[in-house]
């Protein structure tokens, strides 16, 4: 028997493991833990050797220099960007999607791992009230997601069309898109058409259509279902008549707010989705699963593969009539980054989902209905979802700067400035169940008093 390359690898493995599974269960703190280059090379020291440090002193050094200098996402009291609350099932079972290295490009070899995927979808699809022949799957986040569905998209224009316009192809979108719409025209060689908002900064069929007449290049409009920043939901079912008169694709970017399709509470500020072309929304964000995954769904899923199937000699033994998840997006190998999610929903059920997304829900409205009544600080926003928008008259930059600084660095609260109808603000991103208002409102109680000694 010809020895294995590595050695024997079984007591390594289960020294992982071991980590692994205390690391499932950890208590953490929403501290800034950033170091410089030079600090962690100094702490760590020299990894990557000729004859190899071993398992233990590279594990400890993961343990105890490499996780301490990155953010703890899963802590209640992170609450900036939109940070990730797995489940302890997300998260163990992407151990075990990792071990099962499973190749889940093509159905041929990842059928049963594809097969769970695709329930997970089927949830989701349900979720829009879109047919049963949709589908679509899991790329690496919103950025993968939009950028393949607007690809799918303009290959459809220009199949229907036969020819680029004169003037060039474009995509139609609000001012608040997410940065990632911008990225997708660089790299699609679009432009970027800005479609003015409503007085409550949301995209609507009345803005959209007069664009559209004026701009014959628009072969797809983006609709958000909830904004990063202010957790916005365009006026979809407006967008969506504007797209159909015209004839135009419409994809749906709900990264963040497309979780809350599960929520009853909100669900009628969703209406109109049911005609969208295309949607994506991340697990990694408001559903509870590990980075990275963002499910990614088309009405027709025809359309996305004649965008997006490869060929070569070594690919065309494979059955195109079934599922294969490398011919919906910009990929052809991916590890099937959906099972965590599938797992972990099977395990607690669609409507444990739901109530844990209801009750980020209640904890946003706690805390907004704090500050609406408090003295010294300013709600900007009636939050439409789990982002909650507010301001501290009389303060400067300076002034938001540093108590978000000091508040990091003593492990209170992740809170960070942003901008809001060109003035500075804080935002406060609720996607943790365990987050608890009362714990966030005595954190922005004590900002009356700052600078504190």
């Amino acid at each position: 028997m010809t020895e294995s390359a590595w050695g024997d690898e079984t007591g390594i493995a289960r020294l992982v493991v071991d980590w692994a599974a205390k690391r499932v269960v950890r208590h953490s703190d929403p501290k800034t833990s950033a170091r410089d280059p030079e600090q962690l090379r100094a702490a760590a020291g020299a990894t990557i050797t000729a004859g190899g440090i071993g398992a233990a002193a590279a594990l400890d050094v993961f343990d105890r220099v490499l996780t301490p200098a990155t953010r703890a996402q899963d802590d209640p009291m992170n609450l900036a960007y939109i940070p990730a609350a797995p489940t302890q099932a997300a998260i163990a079972f992407d151990l075990a999607t990792s071990a099962a290295n499973i190749f889940a490009g093509m159905w041929e070899v990842g059928a049963g791992a594809i097969f769970a995927e695709n329930e997970a979808l089927a949830w989701i699809r349900d979720l829009l009230s879109w047919p049963s022949t949709a589908g679509g799957t899991f790329v690496s986040g919103g950025t993968a997601g939009n950028l393949s569905a607007l690809h799918a998209a303009r290959s459809a224009a220009w199949a229907a069309r036969g020819a680029r316009p004169t003037g060039g192809w474009a995509i139609a979108c609000s001012q608040s898109a997410h940065s990632s719409i911008r990225s997708a025209a660089r790299v699609l060689d679009v432009e970027v058409v800005e479609v003015p908002p409503d007085e409550s900064g949301r995209l609507t069929g009345e803005q959209l259509g007069p664009v559209l007449d004026d701009v014959p290049g628009i072969f797809a409009v983006v609709a958000t279902a909830g904004t990063t920043n202010a957790g916005i939901v365009d006026d979809l079912a407006s967008t969506a008549a504007a797209c159909r008169d015209h004839g135009v694709w419409l994809h749906v970017d709900g990264a963040y707010g497309g979780a809350a399709l599960a929520a009853p509470s909100v669900r009628s500020a969703f209406d109109g989705i049911e005609h969208a072309d295309s949607f994506i929304v991340d697990p990694h964000k408001w559903l509870f699963a590990p980075y990275d995954s963002c499910a990614l769904l088309y009405r027709d899923p025809a359309l996305a593969k004649a965008a997006h199937a490869q060929t070569a000699s070594y690919l065309d033994v494979i059955d195109r009539e079934a599922a294969n998840p490398a011919d919906l997006a910009i990929h052809l190998s991916r590890r099937a980054r959906g099972l965590p999610f599938w797992f972990s929903l099977a395990t607690h059920g669609t409507q444990r989902y739901s109530a844990a997304i209801e009750q980020t829900l209640t904890t946003a409205r706690d805390v907004a209905s704090y500050i609406r009544g408090c003295q010294h600080l300013r709600l900007l926003l009636e939050p439409t979802l789990s982002v909650v928008l507010f301001d501290r008259p009389g303060w400067t930059d300076e002034d938001y700067r540093s108590w978000s600084t000091q508040m990091a660095a003593d492990g209170e609260i992740l809170c960070l400035p942003t901008r809001w109808r060109e003035s500075t603000a804080l935002r406060l991103a609720f996607v943790n169940p365990a987050t608890d208002s009362g714990e966030v409102i005595s954190v922005l109680a004590g900002i009356g008093s700052w600078p504190g000694p």
